[in-house]
């Protein structure tokens, strides 16, 4: 069976997310984690305008959520250690006839971090398999949400930091990596970045996930994130990344027109040089669910994802405090595509069986 893993502008059927419990590791302390509950509610109401939405729920944090997400959202008990869906849950992908699969990757706690716990999050992906009715395409490579990003045609940008860290895969080639995307969502040409942000690269990030450093809006261009202040490091490692992207090409062959997305003014918070990215935005039905700063150059940024995904409607809600935690709004969500009815029952590998 062949299976593609589809542009995140395809049809949708819903947006999977997950509510931070009380146990996870976004920040210092209950207002730390009230903060990141408000945002991961605020975005999940943005989303629901747009298409259905079902949020994990630890058991013990139920009560809370249902005060605090919005009614339209579906809620779901799940044992849960942390709330980065787009990392513990799977990669949703489609057969030649339409149906429904999800890749679900080995999770280790972004490589074994010593600060993140996982017994939980290592069984998300095969829950959400099943409740989303998917066939279960299982794989031994260890590998998130957040570090690939494809154009749904056979192309993938990954980082070489996630895909060949030896606390996530180790003794692995690029030959066995690229192997294994081939067979769990059709990638046929691959784009290895050389590493990812420098806040991200260190003791508390993931060790340089793409979908903080470039996107494919549509096929053949790229949105790539930029640090225009050299006082920051990541303007050094931004070109780099550009002169990578500039020399590569998509699946066909044919050379990326680059549109670069400027990182926002703002250099530093009370911890580090921040990792802020307009890059790590979600693509839904109608909408794109983009990350502001309280910036001047949010509107600027705002005005870019328009122009990238014509007809959608652009709607930028503050994610500082989801950053704060680690990541953006493309790491807490994950979309299903749209899946083309089945005649009959399935078995566990997507098979037709007799009714």
């Amino acid at each position: 069976m062949n299976w593609r893993m589809p542009s995140e502008t395809d049809p949708q059927e819903r947006v999977w997310t997950a509510f931070p419990p009380s146990s996870s590791y976004i920040g210092e302390g209950a207002d730390s984690v009230d903060a990141a509950r408000r945002v991961w509610a605020e975005v999940a109401g943005a989303i629901v305008r747009f298409e259905p939405v079902t949020m994990l729920v630890d058991p013990a944090d139920l009560a809370i959520a249902r005060r605090l997400v919005p009614a339209a959202v579906e809620l779901v008990e799940t044992p849960l250690d942390d709330a980065w869906l787009r990392d513990t849950g799977p990669s949703f992908v489609l057969d030649e006839a339409g149906r429904l699969g999800a890749v679900d990757w080995v999770f280790n706690g972004w490589g074994q971090q010593d600060w993140a716990t996982w017994e939980k999050d290592a069984e998300i992906g095969r829950a959400v398999t099943g409740l989303a009715g998917a066939a279960p395409v299982p794989s031994p490579l260890v590998n998130e949400g957040g570090g690939i990003h494809v154009d749904g045609l056979g192309t993938a940008l990954v980082t070489e930091t996630v895909q060949l860290d030896p606390y996530r895969n180790p003794g692995l080639t690029k030959a066995d990596v690229e192997a294994e995307l081939a067979r769990t969502i059709g990638v046929e040409h691959v784009v290895w970045l050389p590493r990812g942000l420098t806040r991200d690269s260190r003791r508390l990030g993931t060790r340089g996930h793409v979908d903080l450093l470039a996107t494919i809006p549509s096929p053949g261009r790229l949105l790539v994130h930029t640090q225009p202040d050299p006082s920051h490091p990541d303007h050094e490692i931004t070109e780099k990344i550009l002169a990578v992207l500039r020399d590569s090409k998509d699946v066909n062959g044919t050379a990326w027109q680059i549109t670069e997305l400027p990182a926002p003014t703002v250099l530093r918070d009370a911890h580090d040089w921040v990792d802020y990215s307009y890059i790590n935005h979600l693509v839904v039905n109608g909408a794109v669910i983009a990350c502001g700063f309280a910036d001047p150059r949010d509107k600027e940024a705002a005005e870019i994802l328009a122009e990238a995904y014509p007809g959608r409607e652009v709607v930028m809600l503050d994610a500082r405090a989801i950053f704060a935690a680690g990541g953006g709004i493309h790491c807490i969500t994950q979309q299903q595509p749209c899946a083309e009815p089945q005649s009959g029952p399935t078995d566990q590998a997507g098979e037709d069986v007799p009714a």
